[in-house]
């Protein structure tokens, strides 16, 4: 039976928990999400938004990418909760270190995303996340990075500078309401990466909230990842679950 992709639609993939070990040694609660059959033609590695503002690994942006990714575009997604955050999932270990020693939670991310062999890695930071990505990102076997709403808080000039020299892509999605750094001064911030690539988009806003933005961000990203799948199609013919919020 042919059904209409929803906002709580679980499409068909591979998901295993999985525990991220850290160099400070922490243990981090994660997930990854791969196609049901065959391989990868590339993977996320999610990092999601501000823990004290209530972003964790099932912020609904990084809920839907590994929900719908997989079976749609052969894409897996690796998510998982940064030190003291909690989900579903159980609670990572440690206690929220305001973007400091969260540099050990990315690096573990991407230790788990090589060692399991997942190819061409790229980080997607939504907010807080992307302050992760553009800080300690820039590392050996990242691709390159997505950047879901930067406020370019924590992340400075000379971390933009650094992305720049290297030319590894960087895609700053930028929602044209966007509470803390809209497209027009974003153009002037990413101006340092000359190979950036800032998309603006109508109507949006910090927090991605409407199935016309998220189906936008998704399409974004797989543009880039695996551009034959494009756009995305908004009904499956086939077997789904539908997600809820677990209880407490």
């Amino acid at each position: 039976m042919v059904i209409q992709i929803r906002a709580n639609t679980i499409l068909p993939a591979r998901r295993e928990p999985v525990t991220l070990l850290t160099a400070d040694g922490l243990r981090l609660v994660g997930e990854v999400a791969a196609p049901e059959s065959g391989t990868s033609v590339a993977t996320l590695v999610c990092l999601h938004p501000l823990p004290t503002a209530g972003g964790f690994m099932d912020s609904h942006v990084l809920r839907k990418a590994a929900f719908r990714l997989p079976a749609l575009a052969g894409v897996a997604v690796l998510r998982f909760n940064t030190r003291g955050t909690a989900s579903s999932a159980g609670r990572s270990e440690g206690t929220f270190d305001a973007g400091r020693g969260e540099r050990f939670d990315v690096a573990a991310a991407l230790d788990l995303a090589a060692a399991r062999g997942l190819p061409s890695r790229w980080l997607l930071g939504w907010s807080f996340g992307t302050d992760l990505a553009l800080r300690y990102g820039l590392v050996d076997g990242v691709a390159g990075a997505f950047l879901l709403s930067p406020p370019l808080k924590a992340a400075s000039d000379a971390d933009l500078d650094r992305w720049a020299a290297d030319g590894r892509p960087l895609i700053a999605l930028v929602p044209e309401l966007d509470d803390y750094l809209r497209p027009d001064a974003a153009r002037a911030r990413f101006a340092r990466v000359p190979d950036a690539e800032v998309v603006a988009v109508p109507g949006a806003r910090h927090l991605w909230v409407g199935e016309t933005y998220v189906r936008r961000v998704l399409d974004e990203i797989v543009a880039r990842l695996a551009p034959d799948r494009v756009p995305l199609p908004t009904t499956w013919d086939g077997p789904s679950q539908e997600w809820s919020m677990p209880d407490e």
